[in-house]
Order: C-alpha cells, then sequence, then structure tokens
C-alpha cells in the first residue's frame, strides 16, 4: 500500500511540476549555479594554511583551483538553460 501511494505521489508531483512550467534542465541549472555560492561562502571551510601546495596557503590556492570549476559548472548550467 505504501508503494502505491509512494507512487501517486511522484505522478502527482509530476503533473504539478508539468503544470507550473518547470522544467528538470531548469532545476538541475539551478542547482549547478548554486554550488560555487556555497562552496565560497562558506569560508570557514578552506580558511585554513595548511595543506601548502607551490608555498601557496590551502586558502589561496583553493580559490584558484574554484574559479575553472565554477566556470565549468556555470558553461554547463547555460547548455542547459539554452538546450531546447
Amino acid at each position: 500500500m505504501e508503494t502505491i501511494l509512494n507512487l501517486g505521489y511522484v505522478i502527482l508531483f509530476r503533473v504539478d511540476c508539468r503544470m507550473a512550467g518547470i522544467n528538470a534542465k531548469k532545476v538541475v541549472a539551478a542547482i549547478l549555479l548554486l554550488i560555487p555560492f556555497a562552496v565560497y561562502f562558506d569560508i570557514p571551510f578552506y580558511n585554513v594554511v595548511n595543506p601548502e601546495i607551490a608555498g601557496l596557503p590551502f586558502f589561496y590556492w583553493f580559490q584558484i583551483v574554484m574559479l575553472p570549476v565554477s566556470a565549468l559548472l556555470f558553461i554547463i548550467a547555460a547548455v542547459l538553460i539554452d538546450m531546447k
């Protein structure tokens, strides 16, 4: 009985999303756009000195690594939104 109720909920959720104009690609794109912001705003996570790479503290090289990662996530989100 519980499986039938869960299946009914999924069907109703899909119908509601389609009626509201929510597209799965837009949801994925929104999540991809939010990931870098969540990472950058969690400053205590990367506000440490160790480990160092080439004399750069973790704080700096983490941000350097996150730049291309963020760009890649933004590009993927843009492609998803632009797809028809």
